[in-house]
């Protein structure tokens, strides 16, 4: 007997011998549906779709909510998993469908839920998120932990949310999109075309949702932050740097899911996407005077990577370092300034140009091409007028 076939004959037997004297298997119990009673929203990955914004891979996530009656389904693209884009998805869906339902199911994930004691994990509903049901009057519920079948309706909806993405996909002839906000378009007319096809039972639903609030719940979340002596603010686990004269204030930070803006007396001082994982987001533009002054703390400075604003900066600096290791942090920071001062796409242009020659990247060569080279300032001898200090002491005149 081949080792294949013996393999399988084996295998059937295992499974006939646990059908006939194995333990029992677990039983999910079919529940009764019934109108306007939940919305149950979950995250799903979507990558698999091929979407590319402008040319460049979209990676994302869809936040997708089902009613469990009638199947009516909403979706909307988010970069992650987290509170901000639940806030989003849940008010698109709301506003879309028209009314609250009376419950609104979600898994056990730390963007509803948190841990309230480690011995028992136990777990309880986060301060935001009760915020939000709060506003709508839904009641939150959760499934218990490891155990999707309880979330049954959106885990089986999401794979056929993307199956149908799909197919549209391919009859548009184009996974591109011009921007973030037409693909949300796109996903809302194929979910809007799936929704005509239970028109029916969303119909035996909608006397019984409640209505919608006058006003939507926030979905930019905001905070007081102290700048730090780094001149830069964490927010979310990240760090982003700020202009330097705010060093010691507390500033204002305004978070949605795709950009984070820092406010001083109400006006905008910073402005950041926001990308996935915590690596921090730093601009020369807003450190460089001190580093002006202190090059020496280039060298081991944590934020070192982010200070080369293009790969070009990068190359330069590594060319400058084969040349002269001991001045090479010195030199690039002046190239830094520079970039501050007259433009980072210039200097880069003219980087590029200079390392394609195999000439040294230096200030001065950089100077020479972008035609910034300035004679010193001499400045006129100063001649202070006595008569002046006359009026500072009234009308007693100065003596000899």
């Amino acid at each position: 007997m081949a080792p294949g076939h013996a393999l399988r004959t084996f295998q059937r037997r295992v499974r006939q011998w646990r059908a006939q004297h194995g333990p029992p298997r677990e039983v999910h119990f079919p529940q009764v549906r019934e109108p306007g009673q939940a919305v149950q929203l979950d995250w799903t990955h979507a990558d698999e779709l091929g979407v590319t914004i402008a040319g460049a891979a979209f990676g994302h996530w869809l936040c997708h909510a089902v009613l469990p009656y009638s199947n009516w389904q909403w979706a909307v693209p988010c970069h992650s998993e987290s509170l901000l884009s639940l806030r989003i998805g849940l008010q698109a869906t709301l506003w879309a469908l028209g009314g609250v339902p009376v419950q609104l199911q979600t898994d056990q994930s730390s963007t509803a839920t948190h841990t309230l004691d480690r011995m028992s994990k136990k777990r309880g509903f986060n301060t935001g998120y009760l915020a939000l049901c709060a506003h709508y009057d839904v009641e939150p519920t959760t499934i218990h932990v490891a155990c999707p079948n309880e979330n049954g309706d959106i885990e089986s909806a999401n794979g056929h949310l993307k199956r149908r993405l799909k197919n549209h996909l391919i009859l548009r002839g184009s996974r591109d999109f011009a921007s973030e906000a037409t693909y949300a378009e796109f996903v809302g007319k194929v979910c809007t075309g799936a929704n005509l096809l239970r028109q029916a039972k969303v119909a035996e639903e909608r006397p019984r949702l409640r209505p919608l609030p006058a006003t939507r719940f926030p979905e930019a979340e905001e905070l007081t932050v102290r700048v730090s002596s780094y001149s830069t603010i964490r927010a979310k686990g990240c760090a982003y740097s700020v202009p330097s004269n705010y060093v010691g204030y507390l500033v204002q930070v305004r978070m949605t899911e795709t950009e984070l803006s820092v406010h001083y007396a109400q006006a905008e001082i910073a402005r950041y996407p926001r990308l996935p994982g915590r690596e921090a987001r730093i601009d020369y533009r807003h450190i460089i005077a001190s580093l002006v002054r202190k090059p020496g703390a280039f060298q081991r400075c944590l934020y070192r990577e982010q200070l080369f604003p293009a790969l070009v900066f990068r190359q330069a600096y590594d060319r400058l370092v084969l040349l002269e290791p001991k001045r090479a942090d010195a030199r690039y920071v002046q190239i830094l300034a520079l970039a501050a001062d007259t433009g980072e796409a210039l200097v880069a242009e003219a980087l590029s140009t200079l390392l394609r020659e195999a000439l040294d990247p230096t200030v001065e060569r950089i100077r020479a091409r972008l035609g910034t080279v300035t004679e010193p300032t001499i400045l006129a001898a100063f001649a202070p007028e006595l008569a002046s200090y006359d009026q500072l002491g009234g009308s007693q005149e100065v003596s000899a």
